[in-house]
């Protein structure tokens, strides 16, 4: 079942290819419709990076109580 990387790694072509086709068949030159769809695609990646980032689910966050305890040194 894919998951939310997944679709984020397949809308990034999707944004940038489809956004550059509108906005080319909207009138905007072809030397502007690129860079203004990389930004959206950038915004893509952002969210997956930075907004809904990426957590290992193996490690475990550190005990409040461990933290305080001193650590013997025998």
């Amino acid at each position: 079942m894919p998951g939310y990387y997944d679709y984020v790694l397949g809308a990034i072509p999707v944004v940038l290819l489809g956004l550059t086709a509108v906005l080319t068949a909207a009138g905007l030159s072809l030397r502007l419709a690129v860079p203004a769809s990389a930004a959206a695609s950038l915004l893509v990646v952002g969210h997956a990076l930075f907004v809904n980032g990426p957590v290992d689910a193996s490690v475990e966050a550190p005990d409040a109580g461990a933290i305080d305890t001193p650590v013997k040194g025998d």
